[in-house]
């Protein structure tokens, strides 16, 4: 049977959860995930646990926190002043907004706190600073695209 490596395309379903159990993430009910294994499109864990799978091969990963999204980042969580939201927002926590840096750069963040003048807001990756645990299931591989290489 051929095997996952590196170039090649692939389709997984997966569930994925927290330590804690809960659940962040699944394809049920959707179309199986594709990607270019160890292209960055996947987290790195991601990508390390499929190489070496069969077609029809299912098995649990555990991707550690730094394999990931890696560690949550204390400088991008910031205060942000009330004012500067338009009048027709009302801050919530747990809303996700996105704002823009000075160079236009779109960045998604969340509510985590909201004080009297300000509200602070997290650019982290939500999944930032969590272990991961995924169960995969192998539905299809692809073998990488043939490059015509010019001399």
């Amino acid at each position: 049977m051929q095997q996952v490596k590196a170039g090649d395309t692939v389709k997984v379903h997966y569930h994925g959860r927290l330590t804690d159990g809960s659940t962040f993430d699944s394809s049920s009910g959707r179309e199986p995930l594709e990607f270019q294994v160890g292209s960055g499109q996947v987290i790195k864990g991601f990508d390390d646990g499929v190489s070496g799978m069969e077609v029809g091969e299912k098995k649990t990963i555990q991707i550690a926190v730094d394999d990931a999204y890696g560690q949550k980042e204390e400088n991008m969580v910031v205060e942000f002043p009330k004012s500067n939201f338009p009048p027709e927002l009302s801050p919530e926590i747990g809303m996700s907004l996105n704002m823009t840096n000075g160079s236009g750069q779109v960045i998604p963040v969340t509510i985590v706190e909201i004080k009297e003048d300000s509200v602070t807001l997290d650019a982290n990756h939500p999944l930032a600073g969590q272990d991961l645990i995924f169960d995969i299931e192998l539905v299809e591989i692809a073998a990488a695209p043939s490059r015509i290489i010019m001399p």
